[in-house]
């Protein structure tokens, strides 16, 4: 086996974490296709962080999630997944704020936590019955949100507080699909670019 299969099966191997992974040879070739339940909406081909094993695109109803900041989307501290999960990593990414600055809903929704978690605010939205996305630390105003209430995409849910590993610096959003953390920007982008190896 040379050198060049032997990274492209090294990078399929850091997939792994996406979900059932299907490896074939075809001459010094590795195609890979994901595996993915009907209820879940399909997931496109890998896109531009192919390296790190977690950027694919997912298409919802209503397109690419809004990005929850007054601003396009600006990831100071990017998603990554630990070896385990029982070990240490960044199961989220980090979104530049300032406290005082408005969040608002990535997505449509129900709003199923929202509270002080240790030393910061956070709320969770339910996505569908496997998707979770979370966001702290956001305090609530004056209008507070409470469980049960139904969000639409680009509502406004809070404004940035002080608190967790984000300080007084960032947002942090995370999403879980069927209790496991994966990539966030997978829902930022619409059609996903495949980039050579």
């Amino acid at each position: 086996m040379d050198t060049r299969t032997r990274r492209r099966l090294g990078a399929l191997r850091r997939l792994g974490a996406l979900g059932p992974l299907c490896v074939a040879l075809v001459g010094v070739t590795v195609l890979a296709a994901l595996t993915v339940p009907a209820a879940y909406p399909p997931l496109a081909p890998p896109t531009a962080n192919v390296s790190e094993g977690q950027m694919i695109s997912v298409q919802t109803p209503e397109g690419p999630w809004k990005p929850p900041l007054e601003r396009p989307l600006d990831v100071s501290g990017p998603y990554r997944p630990p070896p385990t999960p029982y070990t240490a990593g960044h199961r989220g990414i980090d979104l530049p704020a300032l406290p005082g600055d408005s969040v608002y809903a990535p997505t449509g929704g129900v709003v199923s936590f929202v509270g002080r978690v240790a030393d910061r605010h956070l709320i969770s939205i339910r996505v569908d019955s496997r998707t979770v996305v979370s966001l702290e630390p956001v305090v609530q105003g004056e209008d507070s949100l409470a469980e049960g209430d139904s969000l639409r995409r680009g509502q406004l849910i809070g404004e940035m507080s002080e608190g967790g590993h984000c300080f007084a610096e960032c947002v942090h959003l995370g999403v879980r699909v069927d209790g496991a953390y994966v990539n966030p920007l997978r829902y930022f982008f619409g059609k996903p670019v495949l980039l050579p190896w």
